[in-house]
């Protein structure tokens, strides 16, 4: 019993330490983040994140595999809730990256790049939500095309993301949405593939 309450105590940590860098992250990047300031907004002792993650890029790694973690969860009740029809999931999967990019600009942009920290987490937890998107668009698109489309899908979602956190999409010359970018891929993959 006494061993449970330590490990319960630790995972309590642990998670604050999470939550407690995610905000750090949110709110001004990852310069933001320290091991000595998260522990602090923690309330654990300043050797107690140190317990946890060997550094700031290990933390940082560890908040950018939770996020695709939850990405991958939010695809998996797309491309399972039956009262969705396909386009709808797979439109509601892309807007999900969107919306990341929108909230939480800076983790959007450390889940993008390649983790200083030991990224197999990440990379599992990607290609968790990967997988869970290649099935959404095998639906739209059938498996013969999935692997393909998704690419293609997922490349112009990241690409608008981009383009309106850069606001380039909202000057004159442009004077769009990625919402709008968005819905004109997707029915250009359905004229693509003849289905619209």
């Amino acid at each position: 019993m006494g061993d449970m309450s330590r490990a319960e105590s630790a995972a309590a940590t642990r998670r604050a330490l999470l939550d407690d860098a995610a905000e750090l992250l949110d709110s001004g990047g990852p310069d933001a983040v320290t091991l000595r300031e998260v522990g602090a907004r923690a309330g654990v002792s300043r050797g107690a994140p140190y317990r946890h993650f060997a550094d700031k890029e290990s933390l940082l790694t560890a908040v950018a595999a939770e996020s695709w973690e939850r990405i991958g969860d939010q695809m998996h009740s797309l491309q399972t809730d039956p009262r969705l029809l396909p386009a709808d999931k797979l439109r509601a999967a892309l807007i999900v990256l969107i919306t990341v990019s929108r909230r939480q600009p800076y983790l959007y942009q450390l889940m993008f790049s390649t983790p200083a920290g030991d990224p197999a987490a990440v990379v599992r937890a990607a290609q968790r939500s990967c997988d869970e998107f290649v099935a959404i668009v095998a639906s739209v698109f059938g498996e013969q095309n999935a692997q393909r489309y998704s690419a293609i899908l997922l490349t112009g979602a990241h690409g608008a993301a981009g383009l309106e956190l850069s606001g380039l999409l909202s000057t004159d010359k442009w004077h769009t949405t990625a919402d709008e970018l968005i819905d004109t891929l997707l029915a250009m993959a359905a004229e693509a593939d003849g289905r619209d």
